[in-house]
């Protein structure tokens, strides 16, 4: 670690130093930019509303478990637009600042295909999954270093970090219960995870493109890494055959209480905790419910191309 901050900091100081023996460009660009980014480190997505994220695969009794396999992934994938302003102290060193909208590919975080629920007064089959989404946005400052330009390229390098500062995880699930004469119902609900703060790495490289005096093209490959807890969860919709019970007792959903709905995270049940795991007695169903905390990951790799504005 010792060795890596030296590397960094003498690499820092290099650049510093090309800086300050180097002629001043024009200062303050701007860039506008899409980007698509596919998933790396995928990892085991968290319990969802107390599924484990499996796909289960059942026999016509409901009861005999066929297959089974456990959903990994990345909410690394998805869509990305930002705007960023740039500002270069020489030819060499330079700063960003983005600004950025994330919209994540839908993962797929638990499926059950007609597993047994219920057998009084005949025997209850439910089929259903549970998909997720991230949507949010972020600030990425970085540190650029310039290559040099050469026929109208001039290809850069830059690391910085990610703070994401607003968005959250939509979880929809829907279910199907049924029996031997037909569907008896559908089911449908949206959780909203919020998240904790928190910090992520980015690293790119890429090279802009004379158009004109003032006008570049840009493309670059940027990976990043970090991971999100969450802090809360709230179900904000729930309907049953198409009808609000989202605070009503129903057939298939009969706790609609306030802790039913609202769940706080923390790292550790205890027997003070708002939980019916660690304290059944003294459990408040007007509170949140408190629950472990877990996390997603928004790993991956992915094209940025755009327009570069230098003033």
């Amino acid at each position: 670690m010792k060795k890596n901050l030296f590397l960094l900091g003498l690499l820092v100081c290099s650049m510093a130093t090309m800086a300050q023996t180097t002629d001043k460009p024009e200062s303050w660009y701007f860039k506008l930019g899409g980007s698509y980014f596919l998933q790396t480190a995928a990892t085991e997505f968290p319990i969802v509303n107390g599924q484990l994220p499996n796909t289960d695969v059942y026999g016509s009794n409901g009861t005999t478990l066929i297959s089974r396999k456990t959903n990994h992934g990345s909410f690394g994938e998805g869509f990305r637009s930002g705007l960023t302003v740039g500002y270069r102290f020489s030819t060499r060193l330079g700063v960003e600042m983005g600004v950025n909208y994330y919209s994540s590919a839908d993962k797929l975080m638990v499926e059950t295909q007609n597993r047994l629920v219920a057998t009084s007064p005949t025997n209850i089959f439910v089929t259903g999954d549970a998909v997720g989404k991230i949507r949010a946005w972020d600030l990425s400052p970085s540190l650029v270093l310039f290559l040099g330009e050469a026929k109208g390229f001039e290809p850069y390098t830059k690391v910085g970090v990610i703070v994401p500062i607003h968005g959250d995880l939509t979880i929809e699930t829907n279910r199907e219960y049924s029996t031997a004469a037909g569907v008896m119902a559908k089911t449908y609900s949206e959780d909203v995870v919020k998240p904790n703060p928190t910090i992520g790495f980015m690293a790119a490289i890429g090279s802009s493109y004379k158009l004109g005096k003032h006008i570049a093209l840009f493309a670059e490959v940027e990976y990043r890494n970090f991971t999100v807890h969450g802090k809360t969860k709230e179900t904000t919709v729930f309907t049953e055959n198409g009808v609000d019970k989202l605070h009503t007792p129903s057939t298939f959903r009969q706790d609609a209480s306030y802790s039913a709905i609202h769940t706080n995270y923390v790292s550790q049940l205890t027997t003070g905790s708002n939980s019916k795991v660690t304290n059944a007695a003294g459990f408040d169903d007007t509170k949140a419910t408190d629950d472990i905390s877990s996390f997603v990951g928004i790993s991956g790799i992915g094209l940025t191309i755009g327009l570069k504005y230098s003033l």
